[in-house]
C-alpha cells in the first residue's frame, strides 16, 4: 500500500504540468468583451483551492447515488462587519471567472488518487475529471450593492456534488473581498466625500495575494488609488507615491546633487543650476519663518525631489521637525520651483498630531503665500498617514483639520477591528424538497428553499427592508400594501406599502455561460456609492446604528416554522 501510494504521488509530481493552476483561459462561451475579462488573474484560484472534505462529501455522493441530485444552496452572511448595519458584496466576478475555469486536470486528479483511500473507486476520479459548470446555475445580487444579514448575496444551483465543490472557493472570494470593501466604504463615510483617500497597505497586508485583494477592493469600496503599483497595472486603480524617510535621510547636502539642471515647462526659463535657485529662497524663508531651523541635509533631499519631479513635487516633511524644518523647506522649494514656472503639490504628515501639524503647515503657507507673492501656496495638499483606522478620521474630523488627503494603510487591508466576515454556504434544497440546518442558537438557522429578495423602498427613495419569498410567490408591487414578518420573531411584523420594490437577485451564469454584461471595476465602484445614497443615514452611522429590517413573506415563514417544528427533536423529561 505505502508503496503504491509513493509511485501515485511521483505520477503526480512529474504529471500535466499545464494542470490547473496554468489554465488561466475559459473555453466556454462568454458574451462579447466579457472573455478578456474573465482571463483568471490569480492562479491560485482552482478546483483544487478546496477544503478536503468537500472532496470527501463528493466521493460519498457519488457511492450513494446522489451526486447528480439537483440542489440550491445559498451564500449569505448572519451578521454585518464592524459593528455596523451594512455590507457590500464583492467578489461576484471572481466567482464567475472560478465557473468559466471549474474542473480538475489530469495532475490534479493524479495528486486526488494519492490522498484517497487506496480502495477508492476508480469511477469517481473519472467523473471528477469530467466535471465543469455547464449543469450550474449562479444568480446573484449585484455586485456593489448593499447587502444585509440572512440575504442570499448568491444563489447556487446544480447537481449536489458539483455545487458542493463551489462552496470553499466561492467562500475565500466573497468573504474578504466583501469585508475589505465594506471597511473602505465605511473609511470614506467617515472621512468625507470631499476628501482623496489612497491605500497605502501592500506592505502590512496579509502576503501578495492579501495585498491585491485589499487594493482591488478598497478602490471598488471608495479610495481614489493605491500604492500598489500591480494593482495600478493589472485593474487600472490610479497609483500613487512620494518618497520616505529614508530617502530624505540620504542626504546631507547639495554637493550629492550631482545633475542640477532644470528646464522651465515653456522652455523660455531653463535653469542651469536649481541648487542655486534654492540656496538663494532659503535664507529668505528661514529669515521669515523667525525661530526655524531647517535641516540642510532635508532641504538637499527636497531638491534633488523636485528635480526629479518637478512637476508631481510633494515632500514628507517630518523626519526631523515638521514645523521648524520640514515646512519650511518644502517652502523653500516650492518657491524656487514656482519661479520656473512649476506648482508644488503638497506635503504628507506621517507622524504626531495630524490634526494640530496639519492646521500649523496650512497657516505657514498662507503666511508664506501673502509675503512671497506665491497664491499657489493656499492650494498645496495636505497628505496624512501614519496608522489611521476609522475613529481616528471620526476624532479629526471633531478636532478640525486642513488635511486633503488621507494615506491609509494597516488598519484598512487588514480589517483589524474584524478579521472575517463569516459567510456561509447552506443547503436549503434538495429535489425541490426544501432543507434547513437547526441550531440552539436560532441566529444559526437557515431560511429554507428557494429565495428571491426584494428591496422596499419609501417615498422619500430610500431603503425601508428586505424581503425574502418563495421563489414561487408572486412579486410585491408598487402601491400595494405587503405584510412583512420577521425571521424570528413572531410578533415583529408590519404592513408596509412600497413606494417603489426592486428584485435583487439576478442570473449571472447558466448553460454553461455568463448571462449578463459584467461591470468594470470603476462602474461597480460608482455602484458602491450609488447605493449607500439609497440608504438611510441612521443605518450608515458609526455608532449605534439603526438596525435594517430584513423580513420574511407569511407565506415563506409559515412553511419554515412549520418545517422546523417537525425536524426539531422533542425532548423528554423525567
Amino acid at each position: 500500500m505505502s508503496e503504491q501510494r509513493t509511485k501515485r504521488t511521483k505520477a503526480a509530481q512529474g504529471k500535466d504540468k499545464q494542470g490547473s493552476l496554468q489554465r488561466l483561459v475559459s473555453t466556454v462561451p462568454l458574451l462579447d468583451g466579457v472573455a478578456e475579462r474573465l482571463v483568471m488573474p490569480n492562479r491560485l484560484v482552482c478546483s483544487m483551492l478546496t477544503d478536503f472534505y468537500q472532496l470527501t462529501m463528493a466521493y460519498a455522493y457519488w457511492r450513494s447515488g446522489k451526486h447528480l441530485e439537483h440542489a440550491v444552496f445559498d451564500l449569505f452572511f448572519r451578521k454585518n462587519p464592524f459593528k455596523g448595519e451594512f455590507t457590500i458584496f464583492a467578489g461576484l466576478e471572481d466567482c464567475v471567472r472560478h465557473l468559466t475555469n471549474f474542473g480538475f486536470s489530469d495532475g490534479d486528479i493524479d495528486y486526488l488518487k494519492t490522498r484517497f483511500p487506496p480502495d477508492t473507486e476508480e469511477e469517481f476520479f473519472v467523473f471528477l475529471r469530467s466535471l465543469s459548470a455547464k449543469d450550474i446555475t449562479l444568480h446573484a445580487i449585484p455586485e456593489g450593492s448593499v447587502v444585509f444579514p440572512r440575504v442570499p448575496m448568491l444563489r447556487v444551483e446544480g447537481p449536489l456534488a458539483a455545487v458542493q465543490l463551489l462552496e470553499t472557493t466561492f467562500l475565500t472570494l466573497v468573504n474578504f473581498a466583501s469585508l475589505v470593501t465594506t471597511n473602505a466604504a465605511r473609511y470614506r463615510v467617515a472621512a468625507g466625500a470631499n476628501k482623496i483617500m489612497l491605500e497605502f497597505g501592500l506592505r502590512r497586508a496579509q502576503g501578495p495575494d492579501g495585498g491585491m485583494t485589499a487594493s482591488k477592493y478598497t478602490y471598488l469600496g471608495g479610495c481614489d488609488g493605491t500604492s500598489n503599483v500591480l494593482a495600478g497595472k493589472m485593474y487600472g486603480i490610479p497609483i500613487s507615491g512620494t518618497h520616505a524617510h529614508a530617502f530624505v535621510c540620504s542626504y546631507e547636502s547639495f554637493r550629492e546633487i550631482k545633475k542640477k539642471a532644470l528646464k522651465s515647462p515653456d522652455g523660455k526659463n531653463d535653469c542651469s543650476d536649481f541648487t542655486a535657485e534654492v540656496k538663494d529662497l532659503a535664507g529668505k524663508v528661514r529669515a521669515f519663518f523667525k525661530g526655524s531651523d531647517p535641516h540642510q541635509g532635508e532641504l538637499a533631499s527636497f531638491t534633488a525631489y523636485a528635480l526629479a519631479f518637478p512637476t508631481e513635487f510633494t515632500a514628507l516633511i517630518d523626519t526631523y521637525d515638521t514645523l521648524r524644518s520640514g515646512c519650511v523647506n518644502f517652502i523653500t522649494v516650492a518657491l524656487a520651483l514656482h519661479k520656473l514656472g512649476y506648482t508644488a503639490r503638497g506635503i504628507r504628515l506621517d507622524s504626531g498630531d495630524l490634526a494640530y501639524l496639519s492646521n500649523e503647515c496650512r497657516a505657514m503657507f498662507g503666511r508664506a503665500a501673502e509675503n512671497f507673492n506665491a497664491e499657489f501656496l493656499k492650494s498645496c495638499k495636505i497628505v496624512a498617514s501614519n496608522d489611521i483606522n476609522e475613529e481616528t478620521l471620526y476624532s479629526l474630523n471633531s478636532q478640525g483639520h486642513s488635511i486633503d488627503v488621507f494615506g491609509i494603510g494597516t488598519h484598512l487591508v487588514t480589517c483589524q477591528s474584524q478579521p472575517a466576515l463569516g459567510a456561509v454556504y447552506k443547503l436549503v434544497e434538495l429535489e425541490g424538497v426544501p432543507r434547513m440546518k437547526l441550531s440552539a442558537d436560532f441566529q444559526k438557522v437557515s431560511i429554507p428553499t428557494r429565495k428571491i429578495a426584494y428591496r422596499i423602498f419609501g417615498t422619500d427613495g430610500k431603503a425601508i427592508l428586505d424581503l425574502l419569498q418563495s421563489h414561487d410567490e408572486p412579486a410585491p408591487k408598487a402601491g400595494e400594501k405587503v405584510m412583512c414578518r420577521h425571521p424570528f420573531e413572531e410578533s415583529k411584523r408590519a404592513n408596509v406599502i412600497p413606494k417603489a420594490v426592486e428584485q435583487l437577485h439576478v442570473c449571472v451564469w447558466k448553460d454553461g455561460k455568463v448571462q449578463m454584461e459584467l461591470p468594470t471595476l470603476q462602474q461597480l465602484r460608482e455602484r458602491v456609492q450609488t447605493e449607500l445614497r439609497r440608504i438611510r443615514g441612521d443605518h450608515m452611522r458609526s455608532l449605534n446604528p439603526t438596525p435594517y429590517k430584513v423580513s420574511v413573506s407569511p407565506n415563506l415563514y409559515k412553511y419554515f416554522h412549520g418545517l422546523w417544528s417537525q425536524n426539531l427533536p422533542v425532548g423528554e423529561l423525567s
